[in-house]
């Protein structure tokens, strides 16, 4: 392994639902934004033919290969910090597959106050840090901050007792136990809760968290607010939400075209809506699709 590395991009894929080429452009767009070269190690279900070169495979573990972890709670997930996994010499950064980079990823390494700090989205009205630890310990883990693993900023050799205590429960309970069990962020934020930490939304987001919203003027407001749109434009990472929204299937959309969620969250694609996000996202998948994409904003 190359001496000159100081971190490892972390992906994770099985089955078929990404090709190698939306795989590759990641890569080589974190490659080409971070301030450093990442190792790149990918977890995969079955060997991945025609990956950029220098992506490390490791195969998932037979236990994370259970059908039932594989499902909408994406507790396979889990996998990247089984020990021996992922290499546990340099810290990691996992970015799910439809996360769209703009800028230096390294820069989310300085949330790590600690080789132990776990740092993931924020996703619940508890927050991460004194209270949702001191409410953790009152409740005896009944009650405890969680979020949303699109991102996860962890340090390999620290962090391998997740797994291990996913797996000692799911032995002990003959499956998904116990609440926290039910999805790979609630239980990293319940197991590792002393160590949990937030991704600031001044440095990356969850696209529907950030930029969908249920009524059409609430989304025109915030887009016009001059503070949000000068962070959107300084973000450095939007995470999608897998198959229900892909990248290059939003930039295709006609302006104005209007999308709702199940949760009953509308997207308008339109730069009144989304401010200088959606030219950063049309670029973006530009490279990856062709010059078609974006025509109507030329």
């Amino acid at each position: 392994m190359a001496s000159d590395e100081t971190w490892q991009l972390v992906l994770v894929l099985w089955g078929t639902k990404y090709g190698v080429e939306e795989l590759n452009h990641l890569i080589a767009t974190v490659k080409a934004r971070s301030a450093t070269p990442p190792r790149v190690v990918l977890v995969t279900d079955r060997p991945r033919e025609g990956l950029a070169p220098g992506v490390i495979q490791r195969d998932f573990p037979a236990f994370f290969r259970n059908p039932a972890l594989q499902t909408a709670g994406c507790q396979a997930k889990l996998a990247i910090f089984e020990p021996g996994v992922v290499p546990d010499d340099l810290p990691a950064i996992y970015i799910d597959i439809d996360t769209m980079v703009f800028g230096d990823l390294t820069r989310l390494l300085e949330l790590m106050t600690t080789p132990k700090t776990i740092a993931i989205f924020k996703s619940a009205i508890l927050p991460f840090g004194r209270l949702g630890r001191l409410v953790w310990r009152l409740s005896k883990g009944r009650r405890y901050a969680r979020g949303n693993s699109s991102i996860i900023v962890y340090h390999p050799r620290e962090c391998g007792y997740v797994a291990q205590r996913f797996r000692a429960l799911f032995e002990q309970h003959g499956g998904i136990g116990i609440r926290p069990m039910i999805a790979d962020e609630r239980f990293m934020s319940w197991a590792a809760q002393p160590h949990m930490r937030r991704i600031p939304r001044s440095l990356a987001v969850k696209f529907p968290t950030e930029f969908m919203l249920p009524y059409r003027w609430l989304i025109y407001l915030r887009a016009a607010l001059p503070w949000n749109r000068r962070r959107w434009s300084r973000l450095v990472a939007v995470s999608l939400p897998g198959v229900q929204l892909k990248g290059p299937d939003l930039v295709r959309l006609e302006t104005g075209a209007e999308v709702v969620d199940r949760k009953g969250r509308r997207l308008i694609w339109s730069d009144r809506a989304l401010g200088p996000m959606r030219a950063r996202i049309v670029e973006y998948y530009r490279a990856l699709a062709g010059d078609e994409i974006g025509k109507d904003m030329a």
